[in-house]
């Protein structure tokens, strides 16, 4: 998988870079994508929120 920049362009030029990365992935790295996805929403739910 390829490093990617941070663009910031029109939303539909976005999305198409998007699913052109998506489409060259195999399906491992889609795989190991969604897991990352998922693993940091975990972590993010479960994390302590810090109150001042």
């Amino acid at each position: 998988m390829e490093i990617t920049k941070l663009n910031h362009a029109h939303p539909s030029k976005m999305e198409e870079r998007y699913l052109n990365e998506i489409r060259k992935m195999t399906p491992q790295q889609r795989f190991e994508k969604l897991m990352a996805i998922i693993e940091l929403s975990y972590l993010l739910k479960t994390a302590k929120k810090i109150s001042k």
